[in-house]
């Protein structure tokens, strides 16, 4: 059971096409403030969800962060 629970690895060197992913998971499961807190917007459990986490971490593991990579778009 804790393997289903556990993160996506991130695989390092990370690929144009794992960032490209990886920006298209950010804008998707974004933070939703609920009665309970925070949720992700796509799949409305707490913030952050797996797929953002990993998303986040790719972005890192690349050299960048979500602020660069919102100027260039």
């Amino acid at each position: 059971m804790s393997a289903v629970l556990a993160d996506f690895p991130v695989l390092t060197p990370v690929t144009d096409e794992d960032l490209a992913l990886a920006v298209h998971a950010v804008r998707g499961h974004a933070p939703k403030r609920g009665p309970q807190g925070e949720l992700c917007r796509s799949e409305r459990v707490p913030y952050p969800c797996r797929l953002a986490r990993w998303a986040h971490t790719t972005i890192h593991a690349a050299g960048l962060t979500e602020e660069q990579l919102g100027e260039s778009t």
